[in-house]
């Protein structure tokens, strides 16, 4: 992994509004958040680059239970961006009450916003957000 990419620069980027991730010189596959080696191919060979902050909607799930200090119901989805990795965060301004399958394959802007220090963080940290494009 590149001395510059590391968590703490992947989270200064995301409050940035970058969305950043590893290219593989071997096989050209983008790893986000940083990791040790490519996803695809395990090589070592990395740079980083900034990808695209669009996406799509690949699934989802409405969280009605939640962990202490979270307040359900609310959405966590899965999107692949358009430069192949997926991503995991919360997908914003859709009422999970009213929402279904028909949301599956829309396109996304990506972002972030800070989710604040609990029990189960030491921090506050950049957390991806959704909303439909």
């Amino acid at each position: 992994m590149p001395a510059d990419f590391n968590f703490k620069n992947y989270q200064e980027s995301l409050a940035e509004g970058r969305l950043t991730a590893m290219i593989c010189g071997k096989c050209g596959a983008y790893t986000t958040p940083p990791q040790g080696v490519c996803r695809l191919c395990g090589g070592t060979d990395t740079r980083l680059a900034e990808i695209d902050n669009k996406g799509t909607l690949r699934t989802f799930t409405i969280v009605r239970v939640g962990p202490e200090g979270t307040k359900p119901p609310y959405i966590v989805a899965l999107v692949e961006t358009k430069n192949g990795p997926w991503v995991m965060g919360n997908l914003l301004n859709i009422d999970p009450e009213r929402t279904g399958p028909e949301i599956i394959g829309k396109s996304v802007d990506i972002s972030s916003r800070v989710a604040q220090g609990d029990i189960y963080a030491i921090e506050n940290i950049q957390s991806l957000t959704f909303t439909l494009a």
